[in-house]
């Protein structure tokens, strides 16, 4: 347990591996075995905003983009996807909130195309003064996620471990 909370923390696999003084593959197993699942508080958000966030894995020409929800008034992330940077990306993210049973009054994103083109249908903020928010939660996501920041030493070799640290991440954000 105190592992996975260091981990949501943004504490490095090697760093934990010192203070525990255990070892980095005990870690590793912990991080694989780990099964964080994003859970919305509520079924309603009156404006859920949607933002791209890049990282990479491996090397930084191997980017993996992140495309989530995010509402600004209680700081929740709700549903999120991992993909490219296309209309099917964002699609798989609308499909999600609406499996998830997730309803909104408005969605608010920047003026990339792929959100203009897919939000038609829905009452659709576009601009920056609409995803303060997210672009806040997007820096606090930099300054959490050591494997996330740009010029960084740290970062995933493996993609499976990535997507278990942003889990762990989310769902310790939610909660906090």
């Amino acid at each position: 347990n105190r592992i996975i909370t260091m981990l949501a923390r943004g504490c490095g696999i090697r760093d934990i591996s010192a203070i525990e003084k255990i070892s980095c593959g005990k870690i590793l197993s912990v991080l694989r075995n780990s099964n964080a699942v994003l859970k919305p508080k509520k079924h309603y958000y009156d404006t859920l905003e949607i933002d791209e966030f890049w990282t990479f894995v491996g090397r930084k020409s191997q980017r993996v983009w992140l495309i989530y929800a995010f509402d600004r008034a209680s700081k929740e992330i709700v549903s999120y996807v991992w993909g490219r940077r296309n209309k099917e990306t964002v699609n798989l993210l609308l499909h999600k909130l609406k499996d998830s049973q997730i309803q909104f009054g408005c969605l608010a994103s920047d003026k990339w195309g792929c959100f203009r083109a897919l939000f038609k249908g829905y009452i659709h903020l576009i601009g920056r003064k609409y995803t303060i928010g997210i672009e806040g939660n997007n820096c606090r996501l930099r300054h959490r996620i050591r494997r996330v920041f740009r010029k960084s030493c740290n970062f995933s070799k493996l993609l499976d471990y990535h997507f278990k640290v942003f889990s762990l991440v989310f769902s310790y954000l939610n909660i906090e």
